[in-house]
């Protein structure tokens, strides 16, 4: 603790104000795949900031913007699973950055309850979760980036295993049965055995403390080595305003944060991700399975807090 209280000093010795005789609130809204590493970050920015109320929300990455850009709401920091998420929801509208932080890759979790759990394989598992037998679940890809993931994870493992058809009939094995907003909803049918796997984050399984199968590389959406062949898996999602869509194509995986438009907090969301973003916050990330980018690129530098730049990496609009 004495550590982390050091480093979170590190973090925030610029600041103009003194922390502990800071009130206010500040709201938080992020990706289901964030609501541990934030809460983390949330400890240590509770230590130095006793008197600022942190109210945060967990959705998925698309409602989660969405509740800025067609709700409104009041939103200090906002965190999600894929970066892309930030750049077209919105900016330019109710953001004017998007700082890139972490990484992650798709996974299959299950239990010692799953059906199979003891001879699922990385080899074997597309076979098995057809089986008539297994029930498996997944996030909705309209509302979550784990759901049109998984469903990029599908079509590239139809190429992998070279099984005409796969991805289709993956998809439409269970309808919208056992389809969730968000991956983390699905947790609790995992834990009670009326799912046998579920498609997720690996932070997320590791997290849990749950059993999880280790997808090649070629599918996971990990690798930066495999970006020409990510690409080749797209899916259609809903665009900006109803009735339109956007398509999306498979990328390695990058969480972004920015502080919104309507933040009025903002020199305490400016201290927030200035937390997460320094050494005490990276080691929240490592430690939580979702490896920190360092320093974190952001194609929007010049528009950046000035207390923000010392810890970002200006790169290109299309990098």
């Amino acid at each position: 603790m004495f550590a982390a209280v050091t480093l979170l000093m590190t973090a925030v010795s610029a600041q103009e104000h003194t922390p502990s005789q800071t009130t206010g609130e500040l709201v938080i809204f992020h990706a289901g795949s964030l609501s541990v590493p934030f809460r983390d970050v949330s400890k240590l920015f509770s230590e130095m900031y006793p008197n600022v109320t942190v109210k945060a929300e967990a959705a998925g990455s698309r409602d989660t913007a969405r509740k800025v850009s067609d709700l409104g709401r009041r939103c200090d920091v906002l965190g999600s699973a894929d970066f892309k998420v930030i750049d077209n929801l919105l900016i330019p509208d109710h953001a004017e950055f998007n700082i890139r932080f972490a990484t992650n890759e798709m996974a299959i979790a299950y239990t010692d309850r799953s059906k199979y759990s003891e001879t699922v394989s990385t080899d074997n598992w597309p076979g098995l979760l057809l089986a008539d037998d297994v029930v498996f679940g997944r996030a909705d890809p309209n509302r979550d980036p784990c759901g049109y993931r998984t469903v990029m994870v599908f079509q590239l493992a139809e190429k992998y295993y070279e099984i005409p058809g796969l991805a289709k009939r993956l998809e439409e094995k269970h309808g919208q049965r056992y389809i969730r907003p968000k991956e983390t909803d699905l947790l609790g049918l995992l834990e009670a055995g009326e799912l046998d796997f579920l498609f997720i984050y690996r932070s997320v399984a590791m997290q849990h403390s749950l059993r999880f199968l280790t997808l090649p590389d070629e599918i996971n959406l990990k690798s930066a080595k495999f970006t020409e062949l990510y690409a080749t898996a797209t899916i259609e999602v809903t665009g900006k305003k109803p009735g339109t869509y956007m398509r999306r194509s498979g990328a390695p995986m990058v969480y972004g944060v920015t502080i919104p438009k309507n933040c009025e907090s903002r020199k305490l969301a400016e201290a927030w991700v200035r937390l997460l973003l320094s050494r005490a916050g990276q080691a929240v990330m490592e430690r939580n399975g979702q490896p920190p980018i360092a320093p974190a690129p952001t194609a929007q530098f010049d528009k950046l807090p000035a207390s923000l730049k010392p810890l970002c990496a200006a790169i290109s609009e299309t990098e």
